[in-house]
């Protein structure tokens, strides 16, 4: 017993950091994707984080034959494509949005997965699931109204950006079997492609050594993250720890007014509110 409480206390450490860590990462590249393309923020993020990840990514033996050797192939390149639609929408939306804005919207992505899965992977879901789905969804609307109004590029960005993260969670599920290394393998290497594709049509000389600091700082936070949060899944319980996710809002929220001056609208608050209750009920049932 006294394990598991150490086990949850430290887990519950770990996922506070890492949404801390998350919530740095998103402010570093709405602070960067102001003076450069975003594009070339993503190719310089998956770069840095490549070199970071490059021992783990080589432990699982030749890169090559896992590749060639990956199971359900088709859908590690849908799973790839949506990683990098998502990442492409996020900062996109960020350079037209606030950062809690943008965050709200991503919190919404547990409940569309919730709505879609019975139907991609034929899961059963309760009728009170259903219907802390339709908070969610009204916790949505009142945030899409105000932003379509203000940004509708950058609502338009946050919608698309949440749906392929909903697929990306889907698609997860489905490859089980992958090694998380491969997977993280996949993703980084379809990013820093497309961002290697994108970046010359909106190069920005880089301006100064601290902006060529900070586009390596945000692959470096962003693998700390995922390794943080990884970590503390293992150490603890999940229902312990996933309901913590939704204190990145709260990270949005402090970086945003002190970093970009930006306050929150009543609305944004309201929206946000609904739909963490809605996430909240789902992860409890």
């Amino acid at each position: 017993m006294k394990s598991k409480l150490t086990g949850n206390t430290t887990g519950i450490l770990l996922m506070l950091l890492g949404m801390a860590a998350f919530a740095g990462n998103d402010a570093i590249g709405k602070w960067l994707v102001a003076d450069y393309g975003v594009a070339q923020v993503i190719l310089l993020r998956s770069v840095a984080a490549g070199l970071i990840m490059a021992p783990l990514i080589m432990r699982g033996g030749r890169v090559m034959n896992r590749i060639r050797s990956v199971p359900r192939p088709g859908l590690q390149a849908v799973r790839a494509v949506c990683a990098t639609v998502e990442v492409f929408c996020f900062y996109y939306a960020v350079s037209y949005m606030p950062l809690a804005d943008v965050m709200a919207f991503w919190m919404a992505a547990p409940i569309y997965v919730v709505a879609i899965s019975p139907f991609l992977l034929g899961e059963r879901v309760a009728r009170r699931t259903w219907l802390a789905v339709g908070v969610g969804f009204v916790g949505v609307l009142i945030l899409l109204a105000p932003s379509l109004q203000i940004s509708g590029l950058g609502a338009i960005f946050a919608l698309l950006g949440t749906a392929a993260f909903a697929a990306i969670m889907v698609l997860g599920r489905s490859l089980r079997e992958t090694a998380d290394r491969d997977l993280v393998l996949f993703q980084l290497a379809a990013a820093g492609l497309a961002g290697l594709a994108f970046a010359p049509f909106d190069w920005q000389p880089i301006r100064s050594g601290g902006d060529l600091a900070l586009l390596f700082l945000l692959g470096v936070v962003a693998t700390a993250a995922h390794m943080l949060v990884t970590r503390a899944l293992k150490l603890a319980d999940a229902s312990v720890v996933a309901p913590l996710q939704y204190s990145l809002l709260v990270w949005g929220v402090v970086f945003g007014f002190l970093v970009f001056g930006d306050v929150p609208a009543p609305a944004m608050l309201i929206g946000a509110l609904l739909i963490v209750a809605s996430g909240l009920i789902v992860l409890r049932r």
